[in-house]
């Protein structure tokens, strides 16, 4: 807190009043920060363009926004989360927040008409691009963004359909990956 108030030019006691604890401070910042990535992924998910080009502005914008501010992210996603009990559910408020969100544009496309199954996938979909993303901040100089963008996109709306007929035995085209193909250098196990 006191690099924090030198840094702003501001004594500590102006700080605490403001923010009143390290606790406050974190939540001011989660709250800023996850308002503009949730407003940026809400503008795209909500589009009124085919399900392909949404999937992809909205995972794009995700990792375009992460990655534009890869320090705030990891702080307030994993050091903030971590300490501090109030950042970390108002985080997860955000995520499951996002998740509905997708749920119900799922749900109003007629993407996915069972509801429980729609509330499934939006937090299943979430939570892999946020892990993902997480994977990729870490490979980003292997690994272009637009390849973790296609290959996520792929995996969502491959299991959309299955999804919504509730074909639990379907396989993405292609089948099984062959043996005798060895994986990708550019992702490490």
């Amino acid at each position: 807190m006191a690099a924090i108030a030198a840094e702003a030019g501001i004594s500590k006691p102006i700080l605490y009043r403001h923010f009143g604890d390290k606790s406050g401070l974190y939540q001011a910042l989660a709250e800023r920060h996850t308002r503009k990535l949730i407003d940026g992924i809400r503008e795209e998910f909500s589009r009124d363009d085919p399900i392909r080009d949404r999937t992809r502005t909205t995972i794009d914008t995700y990792l375009a926004t992460i990655s534009k501010n890869l320090n705030l992210y990891r702080f307030l996603m994993h050091r903030a989360s971590a300490e501090d009990t109030a950042t970390h559910s108002a985080m997860s408020t955000m995520i499951r927040d996002v998740s509905r969100e997708l749920a119900e544009v799922m749900i109003a496309d007629g993407e996915l008409a069972d509801r429980t199954r729609a509330y499934v996938w939006g937090h299943a979909i979430v939570g892999m691009v946020q892990t993902a993303g997480d994977w990729w901040l870490d490979h980003g100089d292997d690994v272009p963004r637009e390849d973790v963008v296609d290959g996520l996109v792929d995996l969502v709306l491959r299991g959309l359909p299955a999804a919504a007929s509730g074909d639990r035995a379907a396989r993405p085209p292609g089948g099984p990956r062959s043996p005798d193909r060895s994986p990708d250098p550019r992702f490490p196990r």
